[in-house]
């Protein structure tokens, strides 16, 4: 579920609730469909949401290991991420239990959630210079400005960079 986050930015709803017929392995796609929510299956958040999603060929190969390594007992299993004994999702909260919390102890002082993934994924992103349209349709917004405002945020050393090179313009320099 982690490497999906990390690889992918979707909100934990719609990792709860990916299945495998979610997935277009021929045209190397991922389309969300429904989302699990508060122990049920709803509908995804915003129409943008369920727009197709292009899924690395690497990212691939790694979910259809995962989907190979399932007990021979839940192959047939729809649900691309572990489920409860009952058969359905866990909750958001009983899935970071699951594994973010060992994860913190590992990493030590740092606190993990599901809603930080969105936020690196945009943030990654903007860093590798993607065009802000294209960090907005990944992330599945219907506004480029949630994407800028609210899940981009600059990299401090960018920061001091872009800085340096006003002043250099600024400045004259001996050296």
């Amino acid at each position: 579920m982690c490497i999906l986050a990390g690889c992918l930015g979707p909100r934990i709803i719609v990792l709860l609730g990916l299945r495998w017929r979610d997935f277009d392995w021929e045209k190397h796609q991922l389309r969300i469909r429904p989302s699990w929510a508060c122990g049920r299956i709803d509908e995804p958040k915003t129409e943008n949401s369920s727009r197709p999603m292009p899924v690395d060929l690497t990212l691939e190969k790694i979910l259809r290991e995962h989907r190979g390594r399932q007990p021979q007992s839940s192959q047939g299993c729809e649900w691309v991420n572990a489920t409860h004994p009952a058969g359905v999702p866990w909750r958001a909260w009983s899935a970071q239990r699951r594994s973010l919390v060992r994860a913190e102890k590992k990493v030590g002082n740092v606190r993990l959630g599901w809603h930080g993934f969105p936020h690196t994924y945009s943030t990654l992103l903007n860093e590798y210079g993607t065009d802000a349209k294209v960090q907005q349709e990944l992330l599945r917004h219907a506004d480029v400005l949630t994407t800028m405002n609210i899940y981009t945020t600059p990299v401090p050393e960018r920061l001091s960079k872009a800085g340096r090179k006003v002043v250099r313009l600024v400045l004259p320099t001996d050296a």
